[in-house]
Protein backbone atom coordinates (compact mmCIF):
# COMPACT_ATOMS: atom_id res chain seq x y z
CA UNK A 1 0.00 0.00 0.00
CA UNK A 2 1.58 3.04 -0.98
CA UNK A 3 1.96 5.74 1.93
CA UNK A 4 -0.26 9.04 2.23
CA UNK A 5 2.95 10.22 3.87
CA UNK A 6 6.35 9.44 2.69
CA UNK A 7 9.21 11.29 5.15
CA UNK A 8 12.60 10.40 3.77
CA UNK A 9 15.84 11.12 5.65
CA UNK A 10 14.92 14.43 7.12
CA UNK A 11 18.14 16.45 8.70
CA UNK A 12 16.86 19.72 10.37
CA UNK A 13 19.75 21.89 12.01
CA UNK A 14 19.22 25.36 14.37
CA UNK A 15 22.20 27.46 15.80
CA UNK A 16 21.69 29.06 18.82
CA UNK A 17 24.77 31.40 19.48
CA UNK A 18 27.94 29.35 19.00
CA UNK A 19 26.02 25.95 18.97
CA UNK A 20 24.37 23.76 16.82
CA UNK A 21 21.15 21.79 17.65
CA UNK A 22 20.57 18.82 15.02
CA UNK A 23 16.71 17.96 16.10
CA UNK A 24 15.72 15.61 12.72
CA UNK A 25 18.42 13.37 12.12
CA UNK A 26 18.27 11.03 8.75
CA UNK A 27 14.23 10.78 10.03
CA UNK A 28 12.26 8.30 8.34
CA UNK A 29 8.52 7.81 8.44
CA UNK A 30 6.13 6.68 6.74
CA UNK A 31 1.69 7.09 7.85
CA UNK A 32 -1.20 5.80 5.68
CA UNK A 33 -4.45 7.34 5.21
CA UNK A 34 -6.79 6.77 7.44
CA UNK A 35 -4.34 6.57 10.52
CA UNK A 36 -4.27 7.75 13.78
CA UNK A 37 -0.90 8.62 14.91
CA UNK A 38 0.57 10.20 17.56
CA UNK A 39 4.55 10.80 18.51
CA UNK A 40 5.77 11.78 21.70
CA UNK A 41 8.64 12.84 23.57
CA UNK A 42 10.71 14.79 25.74
CA UNK A 43 10.35 18.40 25.47
CA UNK A 44 12.64 19.91 22.92
CA UNK A 45 13.62 17.25 21.45
CA UNK A 46 11.91 18.03 18.20
CA UNK A 47 7.94 17.30 17.93
CA UNK A 48 7.12 19.81 17.13
CA UNK A 49 9.67 20.78 14.60
CA UNK A 50 8.85 17.35 12.68
CA UNK A 51 5.30 18.40 12.58
CA UNK A 52 5.73 21.55 10.82
CA UNK A 53 7.94 20.29 8.50
CA UNK A 54 5.10 17.08 7.67
CA UNK A 55 2.98 19.55 7.46
CA UNK A 56 4.93 22.00 5.14
CA UNK A 57 4.99 25.41 7.37
CA UNK A 58 8.71 24.30 7.43
CA UNK A 59 11.73 23.36 5.28
CA UNK A 60 13.82 20.52 6.10
CA UNK A 61 18.04 20.95 5.50
CA UNK A 62 17.74 18.34 4.01
CA UNK A 63 15.72 15.10 2.85
CA UNK A 64 12.03 14.57 1.25
CA UNK A 65 8.38 14.68 2.29
CA UNK A 66 6.08 12.79 0.16
CA UNK A 67 2.31 13.41 -0.05
CA UNK A 68 1.10 10.67 -2.26
CA UNK A 69 4.41 10.22 -4.01
CA UNK A 70 4.60 14.00 -4.90
CA UNK A 71 7.37 15.15 -3.49
CA UNK A 72 6.06 18.70 -1.87
CA UNK A 73 8.47 20.60 -1.62
CA UNK A 74 10.03 20.49 -5.28
CA UNK A 75 6.64 22.56 -5.48
CA UNK A 76 7.02 26.17 -6.03
CA UNK A 77 6.00 28.41 -3.57
CA UNK A 78 2.67 29.75 -4.26
CA UNK A 79 1.32 26.33 -5.58
CA UNK A 80 2.85 24.54 -2.30
CA UNK A 81 0.88 27.10 -0.31
CA UNK A 82 -2.41 25.92 -2.50
CA UNK A 83 -1.29 22.57 -1.57
CA UNK A 84 -0.99 23.46 1.81
CA UNK A 85 -4.31 25.23 2.32
CA UNK A 86 -6.41 22.29 0.67
CA UNK A 87 -4.60 19.18 1.47
CA UNK A 88 -3.45 19.34 5.42
CA UNK A 89 -5.64 20.62 8.21
CA UNK A 90 -3.51 22.29 11.00
CA UNK A 91 -4.70 22.58 15.13
CA UNK A 92 -2.08 23.73 17.75
CA UNK A 93 -2.22 24.00 21.41
CA UNK A 94 -3.48 27.71 20.54
CA UNK A 95 -6.26 28.36 18.38
CA UNK A 96 -5.32 31.34 16.20
CA UNK A 97 -8.77 32.41 15.70
CA UNK A 98 -9.57 35.80 13.92
CA UNK A 99 -10.85 37.85 17.22
CA UNK A 100 -13.55 40.26 15.20
CA UNK A 101 -14.77 37.30 13.07
CA UNK A 102 -17.38 35.25 14.44
CA UNK A 103 -16.96 31.30 14.90
CA UNK A 104 -18.72 30.38 11.24
CA UNK A 105 -16.57 32.94 9.74
CA UNK A 106 -13.31 31.83 11.27
CA UNK A 107 -14.43 28.21 9.88
CA UNK A 108 -15.11 29.40 6.10
CA UNK A 109 -11.45 31.24 6.27
CA UNK A 110 -9.67 28.48 4.50
CA UNK A 111 -12.38 28.71 1.55
CA UNK A 112 -12.03 32.42 1.48
CA UNK A 113 -8.39 31.90 0.99
CA UNK A 114 -9.02 29.60 -1.76
CA UNK A 115 -11.68 31.47 -3.72
CA UNK A 116 -14.29 29.35 -3.19
CA UNK A 117 -17.89 30.52 -3.86
CA UNK A 118 -18.81 32.11 -0.35
CA UNK A 119 -22.66 30.72 0.77
CA UNK A 120 -20.96 27.27 -0.12
CA UNK A 121 -18.26 27.89 1.89
CA UNK A 122 -20.30 28.82 4.74
CA UNK A 123 -22.88 26.18 4.65
CA UNK A 124 -20.37 23.81 4.58
CA UNK A 125 -18.46 25.62 8.04
CA UNK A 126 -22.07 25.76 9.29
CA UNK A 127 -22.03 21.39 8.96
CA UNK A 128 -18.61 21.53 10.28
CA UNK A 129 -19.54 23.20 13.48
CA UNK A 130 -22.57 20.93 13.94
CA UNK A 131 -20.64 18.16 13.45
CA UNK A 132 -18.30 19.62 16.45
CA UNK A 133 -21.34 20.25 18.58
CA UNK A 134 -21.50 24.00 17.83
CA UNK A 135 -24.51 24.50 16.38
CA UNK A 136 -25.85 27.23 18.98
CA UNK A 137 -22.60 29.29 18.76
CA UNK A 138 -22.52 30.05 14.96
CA UNK A 139 -22.64 33.60 15.14
CA UNK A 140 -20.91 33.62 18.20
CA UNK A 141 -17.22 35.35 18.49
CA UNK A 142 -14.26 33.70 19.94
CA UNK A 143 -13.96 36.02 23.07
CA UNK A 144 -17.91 34.39 23.82
CA UNK A 145 -16.56 31.24 23.64
CA UNK A 146 -14.69 28.68 26.29
CA UNK A 147 -11.49 27.30 25.30
CA UNK A 148 -12.60 23.95 24.58
CA UNK A 149 -15.52 25.59 22.30
CA UNK A 150 -12.82 27.73 20.95
CA UNK A 151 -10.64 24.58 20.50
CA UNK A 152 -13.77 23.03 18.25
CA UNK A 153 -13.66 25.81 16.28
CA UNK A 154 -10.48 25.84 15.38
CA UNK A 155 -10.84 22.05 14.36
CA UNK A 156 -13.74 22.43 12.84
CA UNK A 157 -11.61 25.22 10.24
CA UNK A 158 -9.23 22.60 10.06
CA UNK A 159 -11.50 20.19 8.51
CA UNK A 160 -12.93 22.91 6.15
CA UNK A 161 -11.11 21.82 3.12
CA UNK A 162 -11.51 17.90 3.65
CA UNK A 163 -7.80 18.11 4.42
CA UNK A 164 -6.20 14.42 3.50
CA UNK A 165 -4.41 14.63 7.19
CA UNK A 166 -5.14 16.92 10.39
CA UNK A 167 -2.13 17.68 12.31
CA UNK A 168 -2.27 18.37 15.50
CA UNK A 169 0.06 19.85 17.98
CA UNK A 170 -0.52 20.31 22.03
CA UNK A 171 -3.88 21.09 21.09
CA UNK A 172 -5.43 20.76 24.55
CA UNK A 173 -2.08 22.10 26.29
CA UNK A 174 -4.35 24.86 27.89
CA UNK A 175 -7.31 22.97 28.64
CA UNK A 176 -8.59 21.40 31.89
CA UNK A 177 -8.92 17.81 32.26
CA UNK A 178 -12.38 16.87 31.48
CA UNK A 179 -12.86 19.63 28.32
CA UNK A 180 -9.30 18.05 27.34
CA UNK A 181 -11.22 14.19 27.48
CA UNK A 182 -13.91 15.90 25.10
CA UNK A 183 -11.73 17.55 22.49
CA UNK A 184 -9.76 13.52 22.20
CA UNK A 185 -13.06 12.09 21.92
CA UNK A 186 -14.42 14.46 19.47
CA UNK A 187 -11.33 14.29 17.19
CA UNK A 188 -11.24 9.97 17.47
CA UNK A 189 -14.95 10.73 16.25
CA UNK A 190 -14.02 12.80 13.23
CA UNK A 191 -11.28 10.42 12.13
CA UNK A 192 -14.16 7.69 12.17
CA UNK A 193 -16.63 9.38 10.51
CA UNK A 194 -14.58 11.67 7.92
CA UNK A 195 -11.68 9.00 7.47
CA UNK A 196 -8.98 12.10 7.98
CA UNK A 197 -5.48 10.54 8.60
CA UNK A 198 -4.61 12.50 12.40
CA UNK A 199 -1.29 12.86 13.18
CA UNK A 200 -0.87 14.47 16.81
CA UNK A 201 1.86 15.68 18.79
CA UNK A 202 1.40 15.40 22.91
CA UNK A 203 2.78 14.94 25.80
CA UNK A 204 -0.71 14.23 27.07
CA UNK A 205 -0.40 9.53 27.45
CA UNK A 206 -3.83 9.22 28.03
CA UNK A 207 -4.34 10.92 24.24
CA UNK A 208 -1.25 9.22 22.69
CA UNK A 209 -2.77 5.55 24.16
CA UNK A 210 -5.80 6.06 21.80
CA UNK A 211 -3.64 6.13 19.21
CA UNK A 212 -3.64 3.19 16.62
CA UNK A 213 0.29 4.01 16.56
CA UNK A 214 2.35 5.17 18.74
CA UNK A 215 5.72 7.04 17.79
CA UNK A 216 8.61 8.29 20.10
CA UNK A 217 11.18 11.40 19.16
CA UNK A 218 14.41 10.59 20.53
CA UNK A 219 17.50 12.26 19.30
CA UNK A 220 16.13 13.42 16.29
CA UNK A 221 14.75 10.01 15.30
CA UNK A 222 12.10 7.53 15.62
CA UNK A 223 13.25 4.98 17.44
CA UNK A 224 10.80 3.57 19.76
CA UNK A 225 7.35 2.53 18.24
CA UNK A 226 4.33 0.62 20.00
CA UNK A 227 1.56 -0.74 18.49
CA UNK A 228 -1.94 0.60 19.92
CA UNK A 229 -4.96 -2.22 20.63
CA UNK A 230 -7.09 -2.95 17.85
Amino acid sequence: MTALIRLEQLCKTFHKGSQTIQVLKDLDLEIHAGETVSITGRSGVGKSTLLQVMGTLDRPDSGHVYYDDEDVFAYKERALAVFRNRSIGFVFQFHHLLPDFTAVENVALPARIAKADIPKAEARALELLHLVGLSERIRHLPGELSGGEQQRVAIARALMMEPKVLLADELTGNLDAATSEGIHELLLDLNGKLGATLVVVTHNQDLASRMKRRLVLVEGRIVAKAEGDA
